[in-house]
């Protein structure tokens, strides 16, 4: 359930803290497959489970790190909803990325948003988010990024 900030006051209170957290997320073959088809990346140990049960140090597939990159915007909206006179939210990009351990097939993410920073420009209020995505039952998270959303409100 996602933490409800009720205006953009209360949203620059909140910066160095976290915000939220989203639920669980299955990442499944399927979703790693249909990635993989979508961005040319066919790469056996995302999508041949025989091999990479046999080869990989994981003992089956993972998914793609810029598929966990990918699911952070959904991972996002699930955990933090900013309410407000915003007409939009743009995705600025991405700052650092790092993934430091795989997403394993059947595997259970989810993602923690820390606001990091908020600057105010003339038509935008530009936030910087620590975004780090967790995988159930391990100790190392599956993606660390410095995520910069522009969001594009009214005075």
């Amino acid at each position: 359930m996602a933490t409800v900030i009720a205006n953009l006051d209360d949203l620059k209170a909140m910066v160095g803290q976290e915000v939220g957290v989203s639920g669980w997320l299955t990442v499944s073959q399927e979703q790693i497959t249909a990635f993989a088809e979508l961005t040319g990346d066919r790469q056996w140990i995302h999508v041949d489970p025989v091999r990479a049960a046999a080869e990989s140090p994981y003992g089956c597939t993972i998914a793609h790190g810029f598929f966990t990159l990918a699911l952070i915007s959904r991972l996002h909206a699930e955990a933090v909803d900013v309410r407000g006179a915003c007409s939009r939210v743009i995705n600025y990009g991405i700052n650092r990325v790092r993934f430091p351990s795989p997403v394993v097939a059947g595997a259970s993410i989810r993602a923690h948003s820390t606001l990091h920073a908020i600057e105010a420009q003339t038509e935008y209020l530009q936030t910087t988010w620590q975004v780090t995505v967790e995988v159930n039952g391990q100790t190392r998270p599956a993606l660390v990024a410095e995520w910069v959303l522009r969001l594009y409100c009214k005075a």
